[in-house]
């Protein structure tokens, strides 16, 4: 059995790794999505441009490239099966805020929210699948508490 669970776990973390790679491969294109949907706060606006004029770069690419390295470090984590829990948990955190802000289904009328809703319950089972990773751990439990113990 537990082969099984490293296998899933590497074949779901290759999915967190290339969606990441892509990512950093096409940062304008990234950076470009993300300006489209996501508004930087009044209240983080000025570190914001401190950011840009130290690195260059607009917000929405130093997002690209933030978001691009955290999904395949994240990947990678959990294909390795180190520190599993903590970067699934911080996975959850991450497709529930995208599934928020890219797949809003709900703004969109009726026939045309079809594919968002497909891709809106697809990070819903992602964010199923991260729970029961993080809820694993790093290795099988060797007896499970009963719920009278608990």
């Amino acid at each position: 059995m537990p082969a099984f669970i490293t296998f899933g776990r590497v074949l779901f973390a290759v999915l967190f790794i290339y969606s990441g790679a892509t990512k950093l491969f096409a940062v304008q294109l990234t950076s470009e999505a993300i300006a489209a949907k996501v508004v930087i706060p009044a209240l983080l606006t000025p570190y914001a441009s401190q950011l840009e004029t130290m690195t260059g770069m607009s917000t929405p690419q130093l997002l690209a490239i933030a978001v691009g390295a955290f999904e395949v470090l994240s990947g990678l984590m959990i294909a390795l099966n180190f520190a599993a829990r903590f970067f699934a948990i911080l996975l959850i955190f991450f497709v529930a805020a995208v599934t928020f802000y890219f797949h809003d289904f709900w703004n969109q009328p009726s026939p045309d929210n079809a594919k968002t809703l497909i891709d809106a319950l697809k990070n819903l089972s992602i964010i199923g699948a991260l729970f029961m990773i993080a809820g694993y751990g790093r290795r099988p439990r060797d007896e499970e508490p009963v719920y009278s113990e608990v």
